[in-house]
Order: structure tokens, then C-alpha cells, then sequence
């Protein structure tokens, strides 16, 4: 963000094809600015069913592997709904993935192996982030959320 190599588009309504056409326009766009780091596609009025989502999340990591950018980007998601698969909805590590609207998160794979490699425990991470969020309480991890939607 200091650096200003976030970009974020937003969709205010849009369908499935759409959304993969713009998640290819951005793939280019990463292609031909290195300076961008990351992409996010932010959906504030589509995609609120977290099942239909994750079929979104399906389709883009398809689109990825179709057009040869495995290992080259990544998706990962982040929901309103967001629930870690066999966990209570109510389970506050869920809040570790769970966003305002839902949306995609577009990263580079070189700069994820960077991280990887220039952590240390990085296979920890999600695990202390979900005993973090645990030991803060659901009504914590809610707080922390609905302080990104307050109008001031």
C-alpha cells in the first residue's frame, strides 16, 4: 500500500462471465506492470450466496490453469460468509478470511515464494491466526470487520 502496488477494481454489478473476463484483463495487466503487485476484485453487489462464490473461486482458479498462469498467480478469496470447511460459522478464525464484500485477491507466486522463503514457521501462519482470532472472541473479530464498514 506505501508503495502504491495495490490495485483494486471494483465490479458494483456484474455476472459470472463478466468477472472472468475482467480477472483475464488483469492477469495482462500484471503481465505488463510489474510495478502493480497485487490485484484485488472487489464484488460489493454480486456473489453474496458463499456457495455460488465458491464456484466463482473454482471457475477463476480454472481460468488460471487454462491460461497457463499456474505457478505464475495465485487466487486467493475472501467473503462476508466465509466459512473454513467443517467449521461452525460462528467460529471466529473464520473472520481471518472472511472481508466486507466478497472479492478475489490476485497474487504473484514469485512474490508469495519470497515471503514463504523470508518467514520463519510460514507453515504456522494460518494456524496462529486462527488461535489468534479464537482467543479474541467472535465478538472481537466482528468489531474488527464492522470498523471497515463505519462511515465517518
Amino acid at each position: 500500500m506505501i508503495k502504491n502496488r495495490v490495485r483494486f477494481v471494483v465490479l458494483a454489478d456484474t455476472t459470472v462471465e463478466n468477472t472472468l473476463s475482467t480477472l483475464q484483463e488483469e492477469l495482462r495487466f500484471l503481465d505488463q506492470n510489474s510495478g502493480t503487485e497485487t490485484t484485488l476484485l472487489i464484488f460489493p453487489n454480486s456473489f453474496s450466496d458463499f456457495e455460488w462464490y465458491l464456484d466463482l473461486v473454482d471457475m477463476a482458479e480454472n481460468l488460471l490453469d487454462d491460461n497457463d498462469y499456474d505457478g505464475v498467480y495465485q487466487v486467493a478469496s475472501f467473503h462476508p460468509d466465509y466459512c473454513f470447511d467443517g467449521e461452525e460459522t460462528d467460529d471466529p478464525a473464520n473472520y481471518t478470511n472472511r472481508s466486507v464484500y466478497p472479492m478475489l485477491h490476485l497474487l504473484r507466486e514469485s512474490s508469495v515464494s519470497e515471503a514463504v522463503d523470508n518467514y520463519p514457521d510460514i507453515d504456522q501462519v494460518p494456524e496462529r491466526n486462527m488461535a489468534f482470532a479464537r482467543q479474541k472472541g467472535l465478538e472481537f473479530m466482528q468489531g474488527l470487520r464492522n470498523a471497515c464498514i463505519t462511515v465517518r
